[in-house]
């Protein structure tokens, strides 16, 4: 299991779910939310997530992303393995010297 850490504040190595239940041990006593924003590093919204609810939401799953250059993977790759067999000067390789 993978635990991923903020590196605000002056618990620095905390777990989210230890920075929600902090933050709300310490509103319990009184604090006020600017307090709160102040002592942990977070913002507004994060001290309201950890007032409603205990545990963190979990994270989002990332989409894979694409490039520009995906659409041309193929026919540079054909190029590239159609130079192995190429001779030296017709090749699309860059040769020794890196000026025009």
């Amino acid at each position: 299991m993978v635990v991923l850490c903020t590196t605000r504040g002056p618990g620095a190595a905390e777990p989210k779910a230890d920075l929600y239940a902090a933050i709300r041990r310490d509103a319990r006593t009184g604090m006020s939310t600017r307090a709160l924003m102040r002592k942990y590093g977070v913002g507004f919204n994060t001290v309201q997530r950890a007032l409603i609810s205990a545990l963190p939401e979990p994270r989002k799953a990332m989409r894979p992303r694409t490039t520009r250059l995906d659409p041309y993977k193929p026919v540079i790759d054909a190029i590239l393995k159609a130079d192995l067999t190429a001779p030296r000067k017709q090749r699309h390789t860059v040769s020794g010297s890196t000026t025009g």
